[in-house]
């Protein structure tokens, strides 16, 4: 059983991941509306296409154009994200089962079933609050969050001892914890700036071409009142500003890993710890490139779904590397 449930674990990581992808592309895409309602769309639990239905969606949502291919996306995603909180669910009961056993982890899989229930209900009000940057911010920490808790939950399930243990590079962990925040904050400025529709507003590089100034206070404007909010409705300035603020906050978090995973490999011994480095490395190095190619390139949905997913994976990479410096292994 105890193999079985870590195939299972696996299983919801590979979806873990795969959803946060479908959820990137669907916001990327501009299809986070493509049903208006939730969780079927226009009242049918997948996308209506017979004569009838579309007469009732004519009827009964006259303000909305419907588009099949963003319902289908959005439907998509949502059936997907619909998977994985089963798999988190059995996850939970079969822990709760085997929890007589002293190495089968309860309050992970517990936590991780309320924080997946609770993602559902920020999937409901993305769409019944009309797309809110501050509800679809929170989606995106939420997938991520997600995402992370199932991959150490992974980790937990097949973590290997380091032989001796490396006592000086676990001296490093809470500067990795400190980076592991850093990313965390870059992260949360994307998804700001992408529920605000920020990402074409500066354009050039290493700062935006338009000449309007920068202005702090604006970033953190909370958008309110507005019945629809696609598209966005912040000021030119102000989004131009959400997305520069994104650019000198992704300097100060390369900076900052790269000092942390520097000390880190200068401490550590166990090549295990070495390798999370390098690997940590890699992933930063590739985010970089994926960030300058997006505004290089004018912002193509390939190479922006890219950043998003190579986003996700270096928050792991930390994860993984916070987790084996902690771990009592």
């Amino acid at each position: 059983m105890y193999k079985n449930y870590k195939y299972l674990v696996l299983t919801t990581c590979f979806l873990s991941i795969f959803v946060v992808g479908l959820g990137a592309y669907t916001r990327l895409s501009d299809s986070g509306l493509g049903c208006p309602d939730w969780p079927g769309c226009y009242g049918f639990l997948t996308v209506p296409k017979n004569d009838a239905a579309l007469l009732h969606v004519e009827k009964n949502y006259p303000d909305m154009m419907f588009e099949a291919s963003k319902a289908w996306t959005e439907m998509i995603h949502r059936y997907f994200a619909g998977a994985l909180g089963l798999l988190i669910l059995a996850l939970f009961i079969l822990s709760w089962l085997k929890r007589q056993y002293p190495t089968t982890p309860v309050k992970l899989p517990l936590l991780l079933l309320l924080l997946v229930i609770f993602q559902a209900a920020l999937g409901m009000w993305t769409v019944t609050m009309n797309l809110q940057p501050l509800v679809v911010m929170g989606h995106l920490l939420g997938g991520f969050s997600v995402l992370s808790l199932v991959y150490l939950l992974y980790l937990r399930l097949n973590a290997q001892p380091i032989a001796g243990g490396d006592q000086g590079a676990r001296k490093q962990f809470r500067f990795a914890l400190f980076g592991l925040v850093v990313l965390v904050l870059q992260i949360a400025l994307g998804g700001w700036l992408a529920a605000n529709y920020a990402a074409p507003h500066c354009n050039g590089l290493p700062l935006c071409s338009y000449g309007q100034p920068f202005s702090l206070s604006s970033v953190f404007q909370l958008p309110l009142e507005h019945s629809n909010y696609e598209y966005g409705v912040l000021s030119q300035q102000a989004r131009m500003s959400i997305h520069l603020l994104h650019r000198i906050w992704a300097l100060v978090t390369c900076i900052v890993l790269a000092v942390v995973m520097w000390r880190i490999y200068a401490q550590a011994y166990s090549q295990k710890i070495k390798h999370s480095v390098i690997i940590v490395v890699i992933a930063l190095l590739c985010q970089i490139s994926l960030g300058l190619a997006v505004v290089h390139w004018h912002f193509p949905l390939g190479v922006a779904l890219a950043h998003n997913l190579m986003a996700a994976l270096l928050l792991l990479t930390m994860v993984r590397l916070c987790f084996y410096l902690k771990a009592r292994t």
